[in-house]
């Protein structure tokens, strides 16, 4: 069986497209025919790359909201004693597009002979290393559908944790955001009106209402250059942060901003420990464990002191001695994994550290949230309050000037 792309027309002369799973193209024609369509064309679209670029463009992309749900449907069917390309078959009607498509090409593989974590490893942008290693353990083992189970709950923790430290660091961004655009319009558009009104009646501006006039007018008359200057530095800047080195300065600043450096080092905890005690609990043994968990780790800093340590367990075997070394890991979770080390439940408390230091971090992110919301406002009220005063004070004085007169 293969996937093919078609291009068709229905009796009433309407065009369609889709895919369909077939043996050849006489069966795709077969298939048409049954359905009262017409075809126009039909290609091969069981690789991924046999597909037109710009068709690439238009097309769904592949989430882990996706991921979770094939993993999770597959280890049910594994459960109930389907077999693998069976299973597999059934779930490729679950999804469309570009997935659909790789699914299909998965199963073939399988077919021709290949185990399923080699058909997957063809994808590596798709499914990650982690996911590619606990599927050859499971392979291995015979207990594909308990590792799919570890996998699944692997891949919600993991996103539940990245959208909560997301949101507690994009919402104050936000907020700022609102206000910038609030105090740009009020200087744009409220500040020169009312200062021209201000002028025609003879009334002296104070300091700062002249301080915030001119900085209005500045504003105004060099708009378009000022937007063009930001678009050229926000692009420069993204260029810059895809580079080796402007990431690598990137992960420095991020370990030395506070909040920023707290959830960096918790996180990165977090991921070693988590995934090397499912590695180790599913039977990767500890030298690509270790490989795959510091290929994980987002920041490069931190990636590297981490392979330094890995270098050195792997030659003694002494992770809690080396992992100490690093300044990364706290007292208390050093402390527990060089128990669990003695006592060889170490995949069991690597994934008590992850799921301590994991709760840790959310209540952080939690708690964050609601202290920089104040601090906002008053960011906010200090901001929006100096261009009231400088609108006010003039007002003022032309109170008293009439009082006078």
């Amino acid at each position: 069986m293969a996937l093919y792309f078609y291009q068709a027309f229905s009796r009433d002369g309407k065009k369609t497209s889709g895919y369909i799973d077939a043996s050849s193209t006489a069966a795709v024609k077969e298939q048409l025919t049954k359905q009262g369509l017409f075809p126009a064309s039909i290609t091969s679209a069981t690789k991924e790359g046999s597909q037109p670029w710009w068709k690439k463009l238009f097309e769904a992309p592949i989430t882990v909201k996706d991921k979770i749900l094939f993993t999770r449907q597959l280890a049910v069917l594994l459960k109930a004693g389907i077999p693998l390309v069976q299973a597999l078959e059934l779930l490729t009607e679950q999804f469309k597009g570009r997935f659909h498509s790789i699914l299909i090409t998965i199963k073939d593989d399988i077919k021709g002979g290949e185990s399923f974590a080699t058909a997957l490893k063809k994808y590596p942008k798709i499914f990650s290393n982690i996911y590619i290693q606990l599927v050859r353990a499971g392979e291995s083992a015979g207990n594909l559908e308990v590792i799919l189970d570890r996998l699944v709950n692997y891949m919600e923790r993991r996103e539940e944790l990245k959208k909560r430290v997301k949101s507690a660091l994009m919402m104050p961004a936000i907020q700022l955001s609102v206000a910038f655009a609030v105090v740009v319009f009020l200087m744009v558009k409220v500040v020169p009106s009312m200062t021209e009104s201000f002028v025609k009646k003879g009334v002296e501006l104070p300091g700062t209402t002249q301080t915030l006039l001119s900085i209005s007018n500045f504003v105004q008359a060099y708009y378009l250059p000022l937007i063009i200057v930001i678009i050229l530095l926000v692009l420069g800047f993204l260029y810059w942060k895809r580079t080796e080195a402007g990431a690598r300065i990137i992960d420095q600043i991020k370990l030395k901003i506070p909040v920023i450096k707290y959830f960096t080092q918790m996180n990165a905890i977090t991921q070693f420990s988590q995934t090397l005690g499912m590695l180790l609990k599913s039977g990767v043994n500890l030298s690509e464990a270790l490989d795959i968990v510091v290929s994980i780790v987002d920041n490069r800093i931190l990636a590297d002191t981490l392979k330094k340590a890995r270098d050195k367990i792997i030659k003694q075997g002494k992770i809690a001695q080396y992992l100490k070394q690093t300044k990364l890991f706290p007292p208390i979770a050093i402390y527990m994994i060089k128990t669990g080390e003695e006592s060889g439940q170490l995949d069991n408390m690597l994934l008590h550290v992850a799921n301590n230091y994991e709760t840790d971090l959310r209540e952080y992110a939690d708690q964050l949230t609601k202290k920089l919301a104040p601090a906002i406002l008053i960011i906010m009220a200090i901001l929006v309050g100096f261009i009231v005063l400088s609108i006010v004070q003039p007002m003022m004085l032309m109170m008293e000037q009439a009082g006078t007169l």
